[in-house]
């Protein structure tokens, strides 16, 4: 199961919305399989329809994350008018078996569906989401 605090979710829907309508990513830092911090991250591509996170502001976040001796929790992005579902892009750019990938899908920006997944082989399985 995926948990998040609340304060994070919020963060992460936040990120979807000011980036819309461009997709939104970012990673969730994790360490003894808890969560610990989000890192919205500049799409790259500044697209409504793919993502891909900013090198250098990707390497500052996964150096920040190695020296606090956490791992990739969740790599999270948001889908601006479809569901929160995995694309077949993103299960060709899942490269991280022991994260969770969130989607957000603000397809109703009122209404924001989160929901998260393990991609692992391409395949796909959905996880349940608990935010606290």
């Amino acid at each position: 199961m995926m948990q998040l605090q609340q304060d994070m979710y919020d963060v992460i829907v936040a990120h979807g919305l000011s980036a819309f309508p461009d997709e939104c990513c970012g990673f969730v830092a994790g360490k003894d399989g808890e969560a610990v911090k989000v890192f919205p991250m500049k799409n790259a591509d500044a697209s409504p329809s793919t993502y891909r996170m900013e090198p250098r502001e990707q390497l500052q976040v996964q150096n920040e994350m190695d020296e606090n001796g956490w791992d990739i929790y969740a790599i999270f992005h948001s889908h601006t008018h479809s569901e929160a579902y995995p694309s077949e892009t993103d299960t060709d750019q899942a490269f991280y078996p022991d994260s969770y990938y969130a989607l957000l899908s603000l397809d109703d920006r009122e209404n924001p569906v989160f929901r998260a997944f393990r991609i692992v082989d391409r395949e796909i399985t959905e996880e349940e989401v608990k935010i606290v």
